[in-house]
């Protein structure tokens, strides 16, 4: 945002201002983060550091993490031109697009490599992955653990 008009980053700090306090939201989240101040940036910072130290101690007894892509499996994809009015149904409930994100952020926020490799496909036949999660500055970890599961599970297969 440092390359924006300050006329947009007024605006921006505006809306993040009449946030409520308790909006827990992943958009809340962003509008906060895109006007974070380098004070809080630096406390924010401390506590990746903090998540950082706990997969160093993970990491110490673990080869890798195992877990979801991301919340749901594959799905009819919203061509929206604006990315940020994009929904998701799910049972009936519309969820942003970017709430698919959430999973990507446990190897994302710490900085850890992380492979995406097929894992089956849901009952629609959609495909349905998963990640392997790395220790930090190790990237081959997960790239030879999906070598090795795709010996054994087979590798992507387009659905028909």
């Amino acid at each position: 945002l440092s390359r924006h008009p300050v006329d947009e980053y007024e605006q921006l700090k505006a809306r993040a201002a009449g946030l409520s306090a308790d909006d827990r939201s992943i958009g809340a989240a962003q509008l906060r983060a895109m006007v974070l101040s380098h004070r809080d940036w630096i406390d924010v910072n401390n506590r990746r550091e903090l998540h950082r130290h706990g997969w160093r101690w993970f990491f110490a007894e673990f080869d890798a993490v195992v877990c979801p892509i991301t919340p749901t499996p594959a799905f009819p994809h919203d061509h929206n031109p604006n990315p940020l009015e994009r929904r998701l149904d799910i049972d009936g409930v519309e969820y942003p697009y970017f709430d698919q994100l959430v999973w990507a952020g446990v190897a994302t926020m710490p900085g850890l490599p992380a492979t995406a490799i097929p894992a089956g496909r849901s009952p629609e036949g959609l495909p349905v992955g998963v990640q392997l999660i790395g220790p930090m500055f190790q990237d081959r970890t997960p790239l030879r653990l999906a070598e090795l599961l795709e010996r054994e599970i087979g590798g992507f297969q387009a659905p028909e």
